[in-house]
């Protein structure tokens, strides 16, 4: 049975929680959870919560919705990570392949409604099936403040409407505080990334809505 977290208030939680670093941040949620799962897209900067996840649970499920249009150099990326921590990587592709939409349908304009369905086919069925199968208590992900409008209206710790604790231990941290983190554990990074369902980075793909 997955826990409660419907008694927390989560303006005292993250007014307590502005104060620790992430792994405190993470301590405490992994302490919390009896099923935490890790999300990435293995995009920019994806080594940092990775790393400071892993330190402390090895063993927790890392999901990763592909997409089937990341660049070269984010599978390449992906594949680096996954083998240096030895990642419990579950993978969820959409139902459709990528050679099959790319010579029928192809990638929609932004804005459009065929985009909207486009988003949903390949980046949140795949995602809500994740969740379907894994049943998590407590999700990790690495958005941060400033990424998009949307998200600057979020904190470290929130509630999805599945009552899903939603943890972004790095939440506060801007891009010279995540690469120094990166360099001060020799991690690598990768800037060559590409999200379908974005396509700017201003731009949700719907997940963290």
């Amino acid at each position: 049975m997955k826990p409660n977290f419907s008694y927390i208030d989560l303006s005292i939680l993250n007014a307590e929680l502005r104060e620790k670093d992430p792994f405190e941040i993470i301590k405490w949620a992994i302490d919390s959870a009896k099923r935490p799962i890790l999300t990435t897209n293995f995009g920019p900067y994806s080594a940092s919560l990775i790393h400071a996840v892993n330190s402390i649970k090895k063993d927790i499920e890392v999901v990763w919705v592909d997409t089937g249009y990341n660049t070269p150099q984010t599978y390449k990326y992906a594949n680096k990570l996954i083998n240096r921590f030895n990642l419990n990587m579950q993978i969820f592709v959409p139902k459709t392949t990528t050679a099959f939409r790319d010579v029928v349908y192809g990638i929609p304009e932004v804005g459009t409604e065929a985009h909207k369905q486009f988003t949903k086919e390949v980046k949140l069925e795949p995602f809500k099936r994740a969740l379907s199968q894994i049943a998590p208590d407590v999700w990790f992900t690495n958005i941060r403040k400033g990424q998009t409008e949307h998200r600057d209206s979020l904190d470290i710790v929130t509630m999805t409407k599945d009552g899903i604790l939603k943890v972004s231990p790095f939440f506060y941290w801007n891009d010279t505080e995540i690469e120094l983190y990166l360099k001060a554990n020799e991690l690598p990074n990768e800037l060559k990334y590409f999200d379908p369902t974005k396509v700017f980075l201003n731009r949700e793909c719907g997940i963290h809505l």
